[in-house]
């Protein structure tokens, strides 16, 4: 697969030419927090039995019509056969190593922080390495199926493999997204080609962070991809990797850092947002 690492680059600097968004209500109205001790997991592929990675629904409905985000857990030296999706997704590396290519293709293992996109119809395997390897995976819509490859197809689509070491990360001088004494950064993942405004993003929080991530839209999805965060309404939560918050209206989410390094989170949204 190639490496379109320059392709982020310009929609990194689309976003940091875009409006910032408008003051929103500090109080949280329409949100949700999914830690990852609370998910439940579920065969990925019940037709494989045992052999199955598991799945575990963190918003949406995997089996259903609807956008979805789940996580999927392997088992150290899982190897799928050769497979189709009726549906494309991404798939963000969390724990663990985990190659996903043509059946044909030189093993790459993705490290986590590392982002990927399959294709519905294209045949691909997929391969674990490591006592717990985890993926985010979102789709667009449902269901999520696991089908042959004699009934792959082209829909002219083009998979995408980036290492989190070809990450392109703006501060606050590349995107007004970003105040300039939160020392943040942000790494632009995907942007719908549909009336939509979806996008998806990751959000890198230094050590010592403590401020709110303000958010304009309907749609916000955000996980835990690397380190922890503490989130703040009437409690305090503590979320670490795969643990998920979201909202449904203008939101202004209380965020904090405090452990010695720095916390990834990846954020889907149909509005636009500011670090503060």
């Amino acid at each position: 697969m190639k490496n379109l690492t320059h392709t982020f680059l310009f929609a990194c600097l689309l976003v940091s030419c875009s409006t910032p968004t408008e003051e929103t209500n500090s109080t949280i109205t329409n949100h949700k927090i999914v830690l990852s001790s609370d998910i439940k997991w579920e065969k990925l592929n019940p037709a494989r039995g045992d052999k199955s990675p598991q799945a575990g629904t963190i918003w949406g409905d995997r089996k259903g019509e609807v956008a979805t985000g789940f996580l999927a857990k392997f088992v150290d030296g899982f190897s799928s056969p050769p497979h189709i999706h009726n549906v494309t997704y991404r798939a963000i590396v969390l724990k663990g190593l985990i190659h996903n290519d043509d059946p044909e293709a030189k093993t790459m293992w993705m490290k986590p922080g590392s982002f990927w996109t399959q294709p519905k119809g294209e045949s691909h395997i997929t391969s674990a390495k490591g006592g717990e390897t985890i993926a985010y995976v979102e789709i667009d819509q449902g269901p999520y199926l696991v089908e042959p490859i004699n009934e792959a197809f082209d829909n002219g689509e083009r998979p995408i493999n980036i290492d989190v070491s070809n990450l392109v990360w703006l501060g606050f001088d590349q995107t007004n997204w970003i105040e300039q004494n939160t020392n943040a950064e942000l790494c632009y993942l995907w942007g719908s080609q549909n009336d939509d405004n979806l996008k998806g993003l990751f959000i890198k929080l230094p050590s010592g962070f403590k401020g709110n991530i303000r958010s304009n839209g309907d749609i916000f999805h955000s996980v835990v991809v690397q380190g922890k965060l503490g989130y703040s309404t009437t409690t305090n939560s503590i979320l670490d990797v795969g643990s998920y918050f979201s909202s449904t209206s203008a939101t202004n989410h209380s965020i904090a850092n405090d452990s010695n390094k720095e916390t990834v989170l990846y954020i889907r949204t149909n509005g636009s947002i500011k670090i503060q």
